[in-house]
């Protein structure tokens, strides 16, 4: 069975189940404006987890596209990606565990056939806050899972939540690869490999108060995921996922063309290829901030292994190529995007391949003088300098350095960089971390403020700018969009004046449900050219603006407050980036 076999399966399944199949949002989120990248199925159905009401109804199904660059470092393994597929059902108040674990067993044991012998789960075990659950675990037996192949686990392992709002215990649904067992106590929490997990059913049936105690939900959702790539491998009775079709092709290339190639950099190469071709399409455009910070380092970390097995970097758009025809039925929008996936990857290879010949001239006078002090160390503040003004890999100095027979203080460079790192996550508090996102008073009237700006930039811009990014917290607004120069402060104060103006009318702010021709023959504006599913919720505030959104909005703009454009800046090539606040 091929990747796209298993997706539609999956998805004729739950349309079987009276499910509507829906379409997956795209990497850049639409619905919630403070994340770089979506990362789970049902990040963008937030909304109607919370209770609004979905124009596909109660039951949903779809595939969603998902980025995670939390542990990056880890690729290169044989389980850990940057990007990947998750295959996912909801109920929105509709079924509950019965049913859900019911249509999971089913799809597993009559659709892929797999061994009900090989299937072990895990429920909730209890605790003081919930009790035991029992009726997840009833279920399963109910199904012939044996009592000896289900577990019970605490918070860590089963349940979802965050630190206020719906949450609620899991159960997860393990594979048996028939690996030995690590011990007498071997069981699914064990990290030794006979345990792969393939499916979490989430139940959302508790509401977290701001005081810690829980009370239940008036709706209880179900919210589940498959991973494609993990479920493809186990099917195909591979080792791993990059010994499927996903990556195959794409490793059989690069190998191809190296001359001392390793299994951790082809693993490499492939995911962070595939990742970056994705982004691409969606959209993202390699620069140093946001998300096109992730695409820049997962270009140019592909581009330092290449070089690592002896692959010529000039024959990188070759490996594009390889990966658009092989993922292209999976992926359409690969083929359609091809000439710019192309074009994008080179212009970072060459820049990248500038930042090394200047690195490295940076690190001949870190030599120089290292020999006129007779040391061998290379210390942790020349190491950050190098990464942090060149852009030069610190795995590209430890190379240089062992090359000249040098040692590097590494531990120094991490204590920098993680200082760097704790900065950065200060500067971007408010991102989503998994679960719930912020959709507090505030966020939500700068995410209104994001539409007057669009509209008054394309009305005096003109109608060349299209939003390219945003990111949305409790204290600003910062907003991508395409334009070729800078823009002055003259026409800052215009676009600053328009909105203002926007607000002092007091529009009235509403929202439709209606299907995708119809919201473009209302002249409803899109954002991101995203593929959006038969119906649409469009979003008018007053005479001024109409845009194709998920919420959520103030419902009068005389509840915002005035704003102030306190920053421009280039985000990227043809893409410039502009910070809102509101001014009292």
């Amino acid at each position: 069975m091929k990747g796209i076999e298993l997706r539609n399966k999956f998805l004729e399944f739950f349309k079987s189940k009276n499910h509507t199949i829906i379409s997956g949002a795209p990497l850049i989120p639409e619905n919630d404006p403070t994340v770089l990248f979506t990362t789970a199925g049902m990040q963008p159905l937030v909304p109607y987890l919370k209770g609004e009401k979905h124009p596909g109804g109660t039951r949903l199904a779809d595939y969603q596209k998902c980025v995670r660059t939390n542990d990056i470092d880890e690729v290169g393994d044989n389980r850990h990606l940057t990007f990947f597929e998750m295959l996912g059902n909801w109920s929105l108040g509709d079924y509950f565990k019965q049913d859900s674990i019911r249509f999971s067993y089913e799809f597993l044991t009559k659709v892929l056939n797999i061994p009900s012998e090989k299937i072990s789960v895990t429920c909730f075990g209890g605790d003081s806050d919930a009790p035991r659950d029992k009726e997840a675990a009833k279920v399963w037996e109910e199904c012939g899972i044996p009592k000896e192949r289900i577990y019970f686990f605490g918070k860590d392992d089963n349940w979802w939540g965050q630190e206020a709002g719906p949450c609620g215990p899991d159960t997860e649904i393990f594979y048996d690869t028939g690996a030995k067992p690590c011990c007498e106590s071997c069981n699914p929490s064990c990290d030794c490999g006979k345990y792969i997990e393939i499916w979490n059913n989430v139940f959302m049936q508790y509401n977290k108060k701001d005081d810690g105690t829980y009370e239940p939900l008036a709706q209880k959702n179900v919210d589940t995921g498959m991973g494609l790539e993990r479920m493809l491998f186990l099917l195909q009775g591979k080792n791993n996922v990059f010994e499927t079709e996903l990556f195959l092709p794409i490793i059989d290339k690069v190998r191809s063309l190296s001359l001392e190639p390793n299994d951790e950099s082809l693993r490499i190469i492939s995911d962070h290829m595939r990742s970056s071709s994705l982004l691409i399409c969606d959209g993202v455009l390699p620069s140093n901030v946001g998300q096109g910070y992730i695409l820049r380092r997962l270009i140019r970390r592909t581009i330092r292994h290449m070089r690592k097995i002896g692959f010529d970097v000039d024959r990188i758009t070759e490996v594009c190529e390889t990966l658009v025809d092989s993922l292209s039925d999976m992926y359409p929008e690969l083929n359609t995007n091809k000439d710019n996936i192309i074009e994008q990857v080179k212009k970072e290879k060459n820049r990248f391949m500038n930042t090394l010949i200047k690195g490295e001239k940076e690190f001949g006078k870190i030599l120089n003088k290292l020999k006129i002090e007779n040391s061998d160390m290379i210390d942790g503040h020349s190491l950050f300098r190098l990464y942090d003004t060149f852009g030069f890999p610190p795995e590209v100095t430890a190379e240089l350095a062992k090359e000249n027979g040098l040692k590097v203080d590494m531990e120094g460079y991490k204590k920098l960089f993680e200082e760097h790192q704790n900065k950065s996550r200060q500067e971007t508090a408010g991102t989503f971390k998994g679960g719930l996102a912020d959709h507090s008073e505030v966020t939500v009237a700068y995410h209104t403020v994001a539409h007057l700006l669009l509209e008054s930039l394309q009305r005096i811009l003109g109608n060349h700018v299209e939003q390219k990014g945003s990111n949305i917290t409790s204290e600003r607004v910062r907003f991508d969009f395409s334009h070729p120069e800078k823009v002055s402060r003259e026409i800052l104060d215009k676009v600053e004046n328009m909105i203002n103006e926007q607000i002092d009318r007091g529009l009235v702010v509403t929202c439709e449900e209606m299907p995708l021709d119809k919201a473009r023959e209302y002249g409803a504006k899109g954002v991101f050219n995203s593929k959006y599913g038969e119906m649409v919720k469009v979003y008018t505030i007053g005479d001024f603006s109409k845009e194709i959104c998920g919420g959520p909005h103030v419902d009068n703009t005389s509840k915002l407050k005035h704003v102030k454009i306190v920053k421009e800046e280039s985000a990227a090539s043809g893409i410039r980036r502009v910070k809102v606040v509101f001014v009292d």
